[in-house]
């Protein structure tokens, strides 16, 4: 009988450690992890728990204390994960669904949030943390309805308080710190927004959104070319960013529009400076600091184009965007000071003279101010009908030419009232051409000194009713017709 080939056991590798020995040595590690964690020296208790969880990959709770771990390192993302993982291990893992909506939570997830929280709530209805947890994911998906709906109506304040609360208790979210600055943007509130959007930038320097708000600071902020570089650099890292794309083409067409409008005015084309002005006007109107130049500008061109009012109406739309903007004050003054509205210039230039005391802000306050002070005052070339460079002998051919018009004798038919009105009217006459004709009054009178002292001593040199000289050095009697 022939032999038959018996299969021999194969010979047992020995076990070096036991499934019990692993679990003992990943617990081991859990409690070292416990211990950090206690500690607050959450890095050391991350390694820890690492380690227990590469010993046991299948244990829920390691994640969940990994978990923890992660949520007070702030690294929320992360805890997401290991907290999700926690939960497909075990669907039962209270803590495990509590740290998961948390972390929803915290990165701004509310409606994901609420489900973990109600998830925990169904485990165990009476749980209080859950029910505060639920609550506060009701108040942020609250604060995220209202700031939508204040975006629309561009109430930013309102936009920016809804966010503050939110982040309150969604610290990490992104989302609603980059609506934040967005917003304080908008204000003009450009050191705030920067700041929120710089904090994103250190943690996540491809932040597309975080890179559209810097280069909408530097926008607003009139640094056009620099914005340009950001809003380009958010585009590329997020290609379909619509407000990152739009304002890149504002941008650029503002700068273009503007310095159209610029090499319009050095080439004295003024009609077609102001209208590239008001083109590039219609651009952005949140273009705060732009606009406000762009509306002085426009104004300098009114003035040019010798239409004074339209030109103050510019300066004050730039003023009221840019409150500090010393040249529309300037600019404003002047006009004012053009169509003789002292008052208003006096006004303006102390604005400026508080703001920058410089020598010239002095000297056109001073300017103004005596230009006021001698409106105060008769105009003694308004009542003689002619021009403040009047030479000698058209001031005498303007007196004579008043006085005769407003001579009482020719007027002694009328009727009382308009007897004095004319009596009145030759003395003004009489008083204007007492001091243009005297070479040292008038000099005085135009520089703005009182001449009430002179003004005593003006009685016998003054004509009286009845009688007036056309000519110096004698009277000549009208005669009453």
């Amino acid at each position: 009988m022939a032999a038959v080939d018996v299969d021999m056991p194969m010979e047992i590798e020995p076990q070096i450690i036991r499934n019990e020995d692993i679990e003992r040595e990943a617990e081991g590690f859990k409690e070292k992890g416990n211990t950090f964690y206690i500690k607050k020296d959450y890095s050391e208790a991350f390694n820890y728990y690492t380690k227990a969880i590469d010993s046991c990959p299948k244990n829920a709770s390691y994640y969940g204390n990994r978990a923890a771990t992660l949520m007070m390192l702030c690294r929320f993302r992360e805890a997401l994960e290991d907290s999700q993982q926690a939960v497909r291990l075990d669907d039962c893992f209270m803590k495990g669904h509590l740290r998961e909506g948390k972390c929803h939570l915290s990165l701004g997830n509310a409606m994901a949030a609420s489900r973990c929280f109600q998830k925990v709530l169904q485990l165990e209805p009476s749980n209080s943390q859950a029910q505060q947890e639920h609550k506060n994911a009701a108040a942020v998906l609250e604060f995220e309805r209202m700031a939508e709906f204040g975006f629309d109506k561009r109430d930013f304040r309102k936009v920016v308080y809804c966010m503050d609360r939110a982040l309150g208790l969604a610290s990490a979210c992104h989302r609603f710190k980059i609506l934040k600055a967005e917003c304080l943007a908008l204000l003009g509130r450009y050191p705030e927004a920067q700041s929120v959007a710089s904090d994103i930038l250190r943690m996540d320097s491809t932040n597309g959104d975080a890179l559209y708000v810097r280069g909408l600071c530097l926008y607003y902020e009139d640094c056009i070319d620099k914005a340009v570089q950001f809003f380009v650099q958010a585009l590329r890292m997020a290609p379909d960013h619509e407000k990152a794309r739009l304002a890149c083409r504002n941008a650029k067409a503002l700068k273009a529009k503007k310095e159209e409008g610029n090499q319009a005015f050095k080439d004295n084309n003024f009609e077609a400076a102001y209208k590239l002005y008001s083109e590039a006007l219609m651009i952005d109107p949140n273009n705060i600091k732009t606009n406000a130049k762009l509306y002085c500008n426009r104004g300098t061109v009114g003035a040019k184009l010798k239409k004074p009012d339209q030109a103050i109406e510019d300066c004050t739309s730039a003023i009221k965007l840019d409150s500090t903007y010393i040249k529309a004050y300037l600019r404003r003054a002047q006009c004012y000071m053009d169509i003789e509205q002292y008052e208003e210039a006096v006004r303006d230039y102390e604005k400026v003279y508080q703001t920058e005391k410089t020598k010239e802000h002095k000297h056109l306050l001073k300017t103004a101010q005596l230009e006021l002070k001698k409106s105060k005052r008769k105009d003694y070339y308004k009542v003689l009908g002619v021009g403040k460079n009047a030479t000698e002998d058209e001031i005498k051919k303007a007196y004579r030419k008043r006085a005769l018009m407003h001579h009482p004798d020719r007027h002694s038919a009328a009727t009382s009232e308009v007897q004095k009105e004319e009596e009145k009217k030759f003395k003004e006459v009489g008083e204007a051409f007492t001091v243009l004709s005297d070479p040292k009054k008038k000099t005085r009178y135009d520089c703005g000194h009182d001449l009430e002292d002179d003004s005593n001593n003006m009685g016998g040199k003054l004509l009286g009713v009845g009688s007036y000289s056309p000519y110096p050095g004698g009277n000549v009697a009208l005669s009453s017709r």
